[in-house]
Formats: structure tokens, C-alpha cells, sequence
């Protein structure tokens, strides 16, 4: 419990320290007009990334677990944050896929490549037999993207993080993380002062999905988990959709 509370403190901290200190060097490429035209700071994404890693560290169960966490969690705010900085409005993986295919490197494929690759590594440090290290890989992606789904409303994406991170605590320490760095941003998200962007949400989700498939009971759990994200990224417009919708 105490290590659980001190992986929480860490990364809510560290996100803290990061996001204040990034808030006093103002760049426009970091601000963006959000959903009621009000121009907000992009910070609370690489804040919320370096919180979640730095404070799943020390609670990680051995090295490999801690290189999962490392590996996931920062490759995905990377990729987010390039994204962040050079996206376009291109959505899903269709319109991302159809400009690969005529030689346009998207920053969704990038997304969507990148992240991929980090959490089927992420994998591999989890888990010892391939079908495992799969469907870890699937987990651990598919959770950043789930979280990236529902950020599209002011606290949307950190109340998932928590809801979701909230069961998890009982098989592990890892999901205090990212509940930690996610709450520490909570109250500017919801008054409208920041917004996580693809690099916290990717994150974010990328560290949960490591404590999940960490903390998963067999392939069974493991399987039920990558399944469940599968469909939410099959149905990610519905998903999208359901959490933009008022209440």
C-alpha cells in the first residue's frame, strides 16, 4: 500500500513540476483552440507522459517491467506529441492508411506504427511466450488508443484513467501511475485551462495498458482484454462519439 501511494504521489508530483515548468516558457505551437473555441496549452501531455513513467519506475516489479513501462510510456508520448505539433485533421485509421499506400507518411501513421511497435516491445519485456507477448503488445496499444478515443471533452480522458486504473490497483501497483499523473492535471483539464493531446491521452494509456496486461491472470485475461480493445478500436467513431456527448 505504501509503495502503491508513493507510485501516486511521484507521478502526480512529477507532472506537477513538469507542467509548471513548461507553462512559463509559452509556445504557440503547444496552444489549440478546443471544443468551445476557448485557446488552450497543450502542456498537461508531456507533463502527464513524464509523471506516469517516472512514477511507474519505482513501482514496477523488476527490471523488465520497468523497461515495459519505460518503452510504452514514452514512445507513446513521442509519437503523440509529434502528432500534437504536426498533425492534420485526417481521423482513423483508414484515411492514415490510404495516404501510406500513396507514399504520405501521416503523422497518424506515425501514430499508429510507432505505438504499435512500443507495445508489442512492451510486450515481449512482460510476458515469456509469444501468444502472451501478442496480446500483451495488444493491450498495451489498444489502451492508449482507447484513451485517446474519449479525449475529446474536457476531463473525458483523465476520469477514464482513473475509472479504469481504479480495479486494477487490486492486482498491482503499476495503475497508480498514470491515475496519479492524470489527477494531477485533472482540475486544469476540467476548467478548461489544458487539454492532454495525443501525447498525454497516448501515454496515459500506454502506461495503464502496461499495468493491466502486468497485472492480467493468465491468457485468458490477457485475451479477454485485447479483445474488449479491439472492438472499441473497431467502433472508435461510436466511441468518440458516446464520450463527447453532454453529461
Amino acid at each position: 500500500m505504501i509503495r502503491t501511494v508513493g507510485a501516486f504521489g511521484l507521478a502526480a508530483g512529477a507532472t506537477r513540476a513538469v507542467y509548471a515548468g513548461l507553462r512559463r516558457r509559452r509556445d504557440e505551437r503547444w496552444e489549440r483552440k478546443n471544443h468551445a473555441g476557448r485557446t488552450v496549452d497543450l502542456y498537461a501531455g508531456p507533463a502527464t507522459a513524464v509523471g506516469a513513467v517516472l512514477g511507474a519506475l519505482p513501482a514496477a516489479a523488476g527490471r523488465r517491467e520497468r523497461a515495459a513501462v519505460a518503452v510504452a510510456g514514452l514512445v507513446a508520448g513521442a509519437c503523440g506529441a509529434y502528432d500534437d505539433v504536426n498533425g492534420d485533421h485526417r481521423r482513423g485509421f483508414r484515411a492514415h492508411l490510404g495516404a501510406l499506400r500513396e507514399g504520405e507518411v501521416t503523422s497518424g501513421a506515425v501514430k499508429l506504427f510507432g505505438i504499435g511497435a512500443a507495445g508489442l516491445v512492451a510486450g515481449a519485456l512482460l510476458k515469456e511466450r509469444p501468444v502472451d507477448r501478442v496480446l500483451a503488445g495488444v493491450v498495451i496499444a489498444g489502451t492508449a488508443h482507447l484513451v485517446n478515443l474519449v479525449d475529446v471533452r474536457p476531463g473525458r480522458a483523465v476520469l477514464t484513467v482513473l475509472a479504469v486504473g481504479v480495479p486494477g490497483l487490486a492486482r498491482g501497483r503499476l495503475a497508480a501511475a498514470p491515475m496519479g499523473a492524470a489527477a494531477a492535471v485533472a482540475a486544469d483539464d476540467l476548467g478548461e485551462r489544458t487539454m492532454l493531446g495525443d501525447a498525454g491521452a497516448h501515454a496515459l494509456g500506454a502506461v495503464l495498458g502496461t499495468a493491466i496486461a502486468a497485472a492480467a491472470d493468465g491468457r485468458a485475461g490477457l485475451a479477454a482484454h485485447a479483445a474488449g480493445l479491439v472492438a472499441v478500436a473497431v467502433y472508435g467513431d461510436t466511441v468518440s462519439r458516446l464520450a463527447g456527448s453532454p453529461g
